[in-house]
């Protein structure tokens, strides 16, 4: 079997205590993959694990949305290039989501992550839109990564809404080629890692590490043995295994019936947290995202069907396109079936948490 595995793509919101503090309390665990189907088939998965209800819609951005990094005066300006369909978290951050050339961004908790101390002089972008700021401004990884690697702005975070402690993510990237990154900020300096190859991520540890626990596990073979806890490094094996043992069927119904299937099996059974563990909590909702017919799937934990929107129907307009909001409700409990295009409402955009 080809392990295309020393890959594994982060996944969720997190939180930390300023620059080499110990953080305290439960915090969430993610997994996100890539899957490389037959004929170019690219579809990315992302699950969302968290203590509480993490406040989640669906969102649809259009082209030339004036946006600001929310970092304070000197926030890092834009406008956006790509519309883009995105889940949310607490109304105030972009959590997940894909733009309309396939670019699919998700940020995940990292309780490694330290960022640079911010002056607030040069550029700054608040960590809540720093994965709009990747969909809004490019179509594909490599373009993401020439532009990030110059460092434009400086990563400032701030407290999760309701809770005492400061966000600590990291963040991947893949497009519809099947190229993927990951960005991370390890003692106050951006790290980032970028191959096709990087199909997987969790949460901790940092992704070199991560590296190190895939060619341990790929010497056993997960015909033999997988590890079956929820903790993090677990999750990382089983995914990087089974998103290359699932067949590369020939029915994109099937491929993301399967890929459905592998995102399920590293998922935290609701209800589920463990206090002394803070990389494990219940997974409220899972993404998956077909970056080829250009659909973007939901599931709710607590609600009986997929629902998906199709980015191809959607105006993303500079001129006719509008902010529209897909209300998921609390827990994300409203339920969906289908194609969910027409259930979108216009909107006011929110503001982005920062300084």
């Amino acid at each position: 079997m080809k392990f295309r595995m020393r890959s594994l793509m982060m996944a969720c919101v997190a939180m930390t205590m300023p620059f080499g503090l110990e953080y305290s309390g439960v915090a969430d665990a993610c997994t996100r993959f890539v899957y490389h189907g037959a004929h170019d088939e690219v579809i990315t998965a992302r699950s969302m694990d968290w203590k509480s209800d993490v406040g989640t819609n669906l969102w649809l951005f259009p082209r030339g949305m004036k946006r600001s990094g929310a970092a304070g005066p000197h926030s890092v300006e834009w406008v956006s290039k790509y519309g883009s369909v995105i889940a949310s978290g607490y109304d105030v951050s972009t959590t997940d989501g894909m733009n309309e050339a396939g670019l699919v961004a998700n940020v995940l908790w990292l309780a490694e992550s330290s960022y640079p101390h911010y002056d607030g002089k040069t550029p700054g972008l608040s960590l809540a839109a720093w994965a709009q700021y990747v969909l809004d401004n490019f179509a594909t990884v490599s373009e993401a990564v020439k532009v990030l690697e110059k460092e434009p702005f400086t990563i400032v975070t701030a407290q999760v809404p309701g809770e005492n402690r400061l966000a600590a993510l990291h963040l991947s990237l893949s497009d519809a080629s099947g190229d993927s990154a990951i960005i991370e900020y390890i003692d106050g300096k951006q790290v980032i890692h970028h191959s096709p190859a990087y199909q997987v991520m969790t949460n901790s540890p940092s992704f070199d590490k991560q590296l190190a626990l895939y060619e341990y596990w790929s010497q056993i073979g997960g015909t033999v043995m997988l590890p079956g806890t929820n903790r993090a490094s677990d999750r990382f094996a089983r995914a990087a295994f089974y998103v290359n043992a699932i067949p590369k069927s020939e029915s994109p119904v099937e491929a993301i019936a399967s890929v459905f299937s592998v995102i399920r099996n590293v998922s935290v059974p609701y209800g589920i947290s463990t206090p002394n563990e803070p990389n494990i909590s219940s997974t409220r909702w899972r993404t998956v995202a077909d970056q080829k017919r250009m659909l973007y799937f939901f599931e709710s934990a607590v609600t009986p069907n997929v629902f998906w929107v199709d980015l191809k129907a959607l105006d993303f307009s500079e001129k006719t396109g509008r902010v529209k909001k897909l209300e998921l409700g609390p827990n994300q409990t409203h339920v969906y079936a289908g194609m969910a295009n027409d259930q979108f409402k216009d909107t006011q955009p929110f503001a982005f948490l920062g300084l």
